[in-house]
């Protein structure tokens, strides 16, 4: 079957994150110290590779359960504090860090007629910060969890998707940077799927035959030759 349709996450593949994961680590600590629990540096990143290879669906929340001992209300109180914190860490970061040459990539995609489309848990003011960065225009699909609820795994996120572009998932590449939010669910839908190792989940592994991906990629030069040869085969 034809490829027709480019599905993206945008955290990764889009937006690098540097700054966003940076503040994310630093306002763990704070909130970890507002219940008295000071990890070293071992045993922080220790615990963020734990929530990443154990699938868990928010990885700061995780890493924030198991440092506080798996005690809950200890745990509770931490994970609020963070939460809490959330307007604060998106002034400082002020905006999307947009990969380098990702623009250059969504342009010739674009131009080869493919449709491009997103597939991502963002709230909705980030088509906004996509046109500000002056490629929102190439995606036809322009909706985002923040639009209509659906939160990956959920399979309905990509069907949505696939409804607006007018394809089956079986016409369709799905690029992202997580195993278990973006590969596996795309694949059991039919898809062809790109990972795009960077970021916290980089080291991500698959679990069975099922999570591996098409192709794994760690450069926006890797994605467009990768997409060029997923595109060939179909």
């Amino acid at each position: 079957m034809t490829i027709r349709a480019i599905l993206f996450d945008v955290g990764g593949p889009i937006d690098t994150e540097i700054k966003h994961e940076q503040f994310v680590d630093q306002y763990l600590l704070r909130a970890l110290a507002t219940v008295g629990i000071e990890p070293s540096e071992a045993e922080f990143a220790a615990a963020s590779e734990w929530a990443v290879q154990c699938y868990a669906p928010n990885t700061y929340l995780a890493s924030i359960f198991r440092l506080c001992g798996e005690r809950v209300d200890v745990a509770r109180a931490a994970e609020r504090a963070f939460q809490e914190s959330s307007p604060e860490r998106r002034s400082q970061r002020g905006g999307l860090e947009l990969r380098p040459g990702i623009g250059a990539v969504l342009k010739q995609l674009h131009g080869r007629g493919l449709l491009l489309g997103l597939a991502a848990n963002q709230p909705a003011d980030v088509i906004a910060e996509l046109d500000r960065f002056g490629i929102g225009r190439y995606f036809s699909h322009r909706e985002v969890t923040g639009h209509h609820g659906f939160h990956k795994p959920d399979v309905r996120l990509f069907l949505r998707a696939c409804e607006d572009l007018g394809v089956v998932p079986e016409e369709c590449i799905m690029v992202g940077d997580r195993i278990d939010n973006d590969i596996f669910p795309a694949r059991s839908l039919g898809m062809s799927t790109v990972l795009f190792r960077t970021g916290r989940h980089i080291g991500q592994r698959p679990r069975s035959l099922n999570e591996v991906p098409d192709e794994e990629v760690f450069s926006v030069e890797g994605l467009a030759a990768a997409v060029e040869r997923l595109t060939g085969r179909r």
